[in-house]
């Protein structure tokens, strides 16, 4: 579609042995993933909830354009197969932030426009090549050549799969309605079923050329669709219902290291053992997830995944993970056995599943609880 032209952001935190003790930490894993950014807005992604609650950092008027995407696709590419608001949902992250910051009509236009760097060879955002106006600046205003919108269109790509959403004959890539369903359509080409892992790899790397992009964007597309998913809680009731759905409540909030308390999301420190800082990001760590949820029936955790195990009835890792209950607290340690290793903590919701705020990069979800290494049993504390 255009050559990737973003960089990973840098930190340069010094981490203090001090640090291990302050928060709960990730254990090196693999396929970590972090944001591309588009554009730089200034704000952090603090988007307000989206419906149901599914996505938090995705605009409600966002969420509400990749679902009608996904209602819509099959009228351009009828033999189209497995297209999810997740998907959508994944590349507008990589590509906008989900257009956070800029205001966005009932009708779906988006105001300020989005547009990317000039692609006139200055090497400004990476870019070395130099791209031909071809809508003599109709969407991206200007002589030369550049990406718009929150799917980060070239003229030359839109002018092939834009498509009017909205009804009123106008197929704009600054709509977030025409948006999203011209990105369907282009993930769409040639009838792919992206159902299938290697299709929709193709897609997105059609989309923009570079591997880890497509890593990065289907890490996205994980967390949402997890995101999405809600755990069968039929027979959760009284207090241990509260603390789960508190923490359900909180999915798709940035992870934040050391961020997070009984209040709910708060900026983090600096700096996590790979050097992340949280210091510009609102959200939870492992550990401020469970105060919060736990602050909800007013129990009163202590800050660190260490100190948490201590509180309520142990439950050994050596019972294994059919012990757990809904509401019980999982741990993890790098030395299972030794509760002073412990270094990660999530809610069991039943199921194998737990509400997870699992590192830097990535957002409060619903994970299996083999999802991090370590298995250290839990404590329940309902």
């Amino acid at each position: 579609m255009r050559p990737a032209r973003r960089r990973m952001a840098r930190w340069g935190c010094v981490v203090a042995l001090l640090l291990f003790a302050a928060v709960c930490w990730a254990a090196p894993v693999g396929n970590a993933i972090s944001a591309y950014v588009a554009l730089k807005s200034g704000a952090q992604d603090d988007g307000g909830i989206a419906e149901g609650g599914s996505a938090a950092d995705i605009p409600p008027r966002m969420l509400t354009a990749y679902k009608k995407a996904v209602q819509q696709v099959g009228k351009h590419v009828p033999k189209c197969r497995g297209v999810r608001w997740p998907i959508l949902a994944g590349i507008a992250k990589a590509e906008s932030n989900h257009a956070v910051g800029r205001n966005i009509t009932i009708n779906g236009d988006i105001r300020p426009r989005i547009y990317g760097v000039l692609l006139n060879g200055s090497g400004q955002g990476g870019n070395s090549t130099v791209f031909a106006d071809t809508d003599n600046g109709r969407w991206d205003g200007t002589s030369a050549e550049r990406a718009v919108g929150p799917f980060q269109f070239l003229p030359s790509t839109w002018e092939g799969v834009g498509k009017d959403a909205g009804g009123d004959k106008v197929a704009d890539p600054h709509n977030a309605d025409d948006a999203a369903l011209g990105a369907a359509v282009y993930l769409c080409a040639g009838g792919r079923d992206l159902t299938k892992q290697s299709q929709l790899k193709a897609a997105i790397f059609q989309y923009n050329r570079s591997q880890e992009y497509v890593a990065n964007v289907l890490g996205w597309v994980d967390q949402y669709t997890a995101a999405a998913k809600d755990p069968d809680l039929k027979n959760v009731t009284g207090k241990v219902r509260t603390v789960i759905e508190a923490a359900l409540s909180q999915r798709g909030v940035p992870y934040s290291w050391g961020g997070g308390n009984a209040s709910g999301k708060s900026y983090g420190i600096c700096c996590s053992p790979s050097g992340k800082s949280g210091t510009t990001i609102k959200g939870f760590d492992c550990s401020g997830l469970t105060q919060y949820a736990y602050a909800k029936v007013g129990i009163s955790l202590p800050r660190v995944a260490a100190a948490q195990v201590g509180v309520g009835q142990r439950i050994p890792a050596s019972l294994g993970t059919s012990a757990l209950k809904a509401g019980d607290l999982v741990f993890y340690a790098t030395a299972p056995g030794r509760d002073s290793t412990i270094y990660h903590v999530g809610i069991y919701v039943g199921g194998g599943k737990m509400v997870n705020a699992p590192r830097p990069g990535t957002v409060v979800r619903l994970d299996s609880v083999n999802a991090m290494s370590g298995f250290a049993g839990g404590a329940r504390l309902l």
